[in-house]
C-alpha cells in the first residue's frame, strides 16, 4: 500500500490521493515535491495515471485495460489515455518454462515436445508463448503462465479491494465511481485469464461455432497438452492485421478481408452471443485466401438472446434514426426504469446519435455511439451492463481495425443488411417454431403438475398462509435510510446524553477531593464528547 501511495504522489495524482484517507499525507508529500509544478503542466492527468500503473507493474496495468472500457465512469480524456496501455513485459527463461511445461503436464519433454523453442515468441504479463512441434512434426504454440504470477496477482488484489473499501467508505466520489465492483469485475476478469484451461474451452467453443464457416480460422486445442497452467494450440502462419505492407506484398484482397471482419463480426455478437471480447489488432491475423485468424481467447462475452434482439433492434434504429423506436427497445429491454420521461429521453438519444450520425459515411462509428450512450444517460438512471461495455470494447476493436485496414469502408453499412434479415427471420414464424421446438420437452415436464400446484396456491391463499418477499435498488435505499436514520439518532441521543451528564456534573460540587483533579475537567469533557457525537450525527446526515 505504501508503494501505491508513493507512486501515485510522485505522478502528481492528487485527486486520487484524496479518495482515500490512508493515501492523503501522500497528497501533502506530492505538493511539497519540487517536479510537481513541472509535471503537471508537460503531462495531462490520464498520462500521469497511465504512468504511474506502468510503473506499479503488470496487475495495475491489466486494471487500467479494464478501467479504459468503463466509459460510464470515467472521463474521455482519461480513458483515451489508459486505452494506450500495453501489458508487454520482458520474457522469463525459457527453461523454467520447458521444466513448467513437463511439471504441468506430468510427463518428460521431449515425449511432449521432442522441438521446443526456448525463446519465446510472445510475451505478456499473465504467461508467453513458445514455439514446438509435436512427435508427428505438427507446429503448435504453447502458452505457458508465469511463475508465481498467481501469487503476485492475489497479493495485489488484495491490497487493490483494500484501497477501494477505504475509498468508498470516506468519499461520495469514491462511492459513485463503484471502485470496489470495479475491482471485483477485476478480479474476475483476470482469475479467468490465468486460467489457461478455461482459455483452451473458449477457443473451442469459438471454433465450433465457425466449423461451418471458413472465413475465421480458430486454432485447434491440443487437450492432452494442456492444463491449467499451460495451452496448447495448433501454430497459424497468418500476417497479423496491422502489418499493411506485409499483407499488401502477400497479396490480401482489402474489401474482401473487410466483409469478413464485418461478417465476424455479425455472427459471433449476433447469430452466436458468444464473441472474442479481445481483438485488438495483435489477436487478429490474415491467412490464405484472406481468411481472419484469432488468438488469446482469455476474455470472452456473452450475450442472451433477448439482449441480442434488443441490441440489433436498437442498433437498427440508431442508424434509420427512429429515436421514438430507440427509446421504446431502451424501456422494453429494462436498461432504463418504467417511470422514465419517454420524450425526454428520445431527445436525449437524438443528441447523442445525431453528432456521430451526420458524419461521412466512413467516420460513422456505432461504438463512439455507444459510449456517448453510456456517458449521457447515467441522468435517466440506466443501469450498467457489464456484457455491452465488453462489446463496446470489442467494436471499438473492430472499428479500429477495420478503419485502419480500409479507410474507404465502413463496416456498417456490411452489417446493416445482416442485421436486419437477421431481425426479420427472428421475428418471424420460424423463431417461434424453434421456440415451441425447444421448450416443449419442459412443458410435457410442468403440465402434468400444474393442477397440483394450482389447488395448493389457492389452499394457501383461502388459509391466509401466502407470504409476500419484497426485493429491490428502491427497498435497498430504504433500508440504508432507515439504517443511516437511526445511526444518527443513536449519535445524537447518546451525544446529548453525555452534554446533560457534563452539565450536572458541573454542579455537583466538592467533586475535585473525591476525583484528584478539577470537576470542570470531566464536565468539559463529557460536554466536549457528547458534542463531538452530535456534530458526527449532523455530518453523517448531509453526506
Amino acid at each position: 500500500m505504501l508503494v501505491i501511495g508513493r507512486t501515485l504522489a510522485r505522478y502528481g495524482l492528487d485527486e486520487l490521493l484524496a479518495l482515500i484517507p490512508v493515501f492523503r499525507p501522500y497528497a501533502w508529500v506530492s505538493r511539497l515535491n519540487p517536479f510537481r509544478r513541472r509535471l503537471v503542466r508537460r503531462y495531462s492527468r490520464g498520462r500521469r495515471l497511465r504512468l504511474a500503473l506502468e510503473a506499479l507493474g503488470p496487475p495495475f496495468i491489466k486494471l487500467g485495460q479494464i478501467l479504459s472500457t468503463r466509459r460510464d465512469l470515467l472521463p474521455a480524456d482519461i480513458i483515451e489515455e489508459l486505452a494506450y496501455l500495453r501489458d508487454d513485459v520482458a520474457p522469463f527463461n525459457g527453461d523454467i518454462a520447458a521444466a513448467m511445461v513437463a511439471e504441468a503436464l506430468e510427463s518428460d519433454l521431449d515425449r511432449l515436445f521432442p522441438v521446443f523453442g526456448r525463446e519465446p515468441v510472445a510475451s505478456a504479463s499473465i504467461a508467453q508463448v513458445h514455439s514446438a512441434k509435436l512427435p508427428d512434426g505438427t507446429g503448435v504454440a504453447v502458452k505457458v503462465r508465469r511463475p508465481g504470477i498467481e501469487a503476485l496477482i492475489d497479493t495485489d488484489l488484495a491490497v487493490m479491494f483494500a484501497v477501494a473499501a477505504l475509498g468508498e467508505r470516506a468519499h461520495p466520489e469514491a462511492r459513485r465511481l463503484k471502485l470496489v465492483a470495479v475491482v471485483n469485475e477485476f478480479a474476475k476478469t483476470i482469475h479467468d485469464e490465468l486460467d489457461l484451461e478455461k482459455e483452451g474451452a473458449h477457443a473451442s467453443q469459438l471454433r465450433r461455432n465457425f466449423r461451418d464457416n471458413p472465413i475465421l480460422l480458430v486454432p485447434q486445442v491440443h487437450w492432452r497438452r494442456t492444463a491449467r497452467e499451460v495451452l496448447t494450440l495448433e501454430w497459424i502462419e497468418g500476417v497479423a492485421i496491422d502489418k499493411r505492407d506485409a499483407l499488401d506484398r502477400a497479396g490480401a484482397d482489402v474489401d474482401a478481408v473487410s466483409r469478413y471482419a464485418a461478417e465476424v463480426f455479425f455472427q459471433q455478437v449476433f447469430r452466436d452471443g458468444y464473441f472474442h471480447a479481445d481483438m485488438h489488432p495483435g489477436n487478429v491475423f490474415v491467412g490464405a485466401g484472406n481468411q481472419l485468424q484469432v488468438v488469446d481467447f482469455g476474455i470472452m462475452g456473452t450475450l442472451a438472446a433477448d439482449q441480442r434482439r434488443y441490441l440489433a433492434d436498437m442498433l437498427l434504429a440508431f442508424l434509420e434514426r427512429d429515436y421514438p423506436r430507440a427509446a421504446w427497445v431502451h424501456l422494453e429491454a429494462g436498461y432504463v426504469p418504467a417511470d422514465t420521461d419517454m420524450a425526454a429521453f428520445e431527445d436525449a438519444l437524438r443528441a447523442i446519435a445525431e453528432p456521430v450520425l451526420d458524419r461521412p459515411l466512413e467516420e460513422i462509428s456505432m461504438a463512439h455511439l455507444l459510449i456517448r450512450l453510456f456517458q449521457t444517460t447515467r441522468r435517466f438512471h440506466m443501469e450498467t451492463q457489464p456484457q455491452l461495455i465488453l462489446l463496446q470494447k470489442t467494436m471499438v476493436n473492430v472499428e479500429g481495425i477495420a478503419r485502419e485496414f480500409n479507410p474507404q469502408m465502413n463496416i456498417w453499412t456490411a452489417v446493416q443488411p445482416l442485421l436486419r434479415d437477421w431481425m426479420i427471420s427472428e421475428k418471424g414464424p420460424g423463431r417461434a417454431w424453434r421456440e415451441v421446438r425447444r421448450e416443449a420437452p419442459e412443458w410435457g415436464r410442468l403440465l402434468p403438475a400444474l393442477p397440483r400446484q394450482a389447488a395448493s396456491f389457492l389452499d394457501r391463499a383461502l388459509a391466509d398462509d401466502l407470504t409476500l418477499n419484497l426485493h429491490g435498488p428502491q427497498l435497498e435505499q430504504i433500508r440504508d435510510e432507515v439504517r443511516g436514520g437511526i445511526r444518527r439518532l443513536a449519535l445524537a441521543g447518546t451525544g446529548g446524553a453525555l452534554v446533560l451528564a457534563g452539565s450536572l456534573a458541573a454542579l455537583v460540587p466538592d467533586l475535585e477531593p473525591r476525583l484528584g483533579f478539577p470537576g470542570w475537567w470531566l464536565a468539559a469533557g463529557l460536554a466536549g464528547a457528547g458534542g463531538l457525537l452530535i456534530l458526527a450525527g449532523l455530518i453523517r446526515a448531509r453526506t
